[in-house]
């Protein structure tokens, strides 16, 4: 069975940090690429940032360049979400995904989803 399980969300203030992870299993994970996006009330969802499979390159949002850093550790089935300089308009559910190189992009083609984590960032 696939599952990919995030945790390490809050509640934290302005300016503070969270480090996501997501744990992963049932598939092959080092052959897929890893995404964090989120989902804020009323918004729709959005790509915060993506690590292939093969290099480790990774890519950001605008609105998190500078803030946050995905990393992942292959031998553990791991994904990691650091964000630092935490913005009350980062509140929302964070969900990390896994989908097949070349088709897995900031703006979908994910195969698989966790549940997702909330964060809350207080002014």
């Amino acid at each position: 069975e696939v599952q990919l399980v995030e945790s390490g969300g809050g509640l934290v203030q302005a300016g503070g940090s969270l480090r996501l992870s997501c744990a992963a299993s049932g598939f092959t994970f080092s052959d897929y690429a890893i995404g964090w996006f989120r989902q804020a009330p009323g918004k729709e969802r959005e790509g915060v940032s993506c690590i292939s499979s093969s290099d480790g390159s990774t890519t950001y949002a605008d609105s998190v360049k500078g803030r946050f850093t995905i990393s992942r550790d292959n031998a553990k089935n791991m994904v990691y979400l650091q964000m630092n300089s935490l913005k009350p308009e980062d509140t929302a559910v964070y969900y990390c995904a896994a989908g097949r190189p070349l088709r897995a992009t900031m703006t979908g083609g994910y195969d698989y989803w966790g549940q997702g984590t909330q964060v809350t960032v207080s002014s």
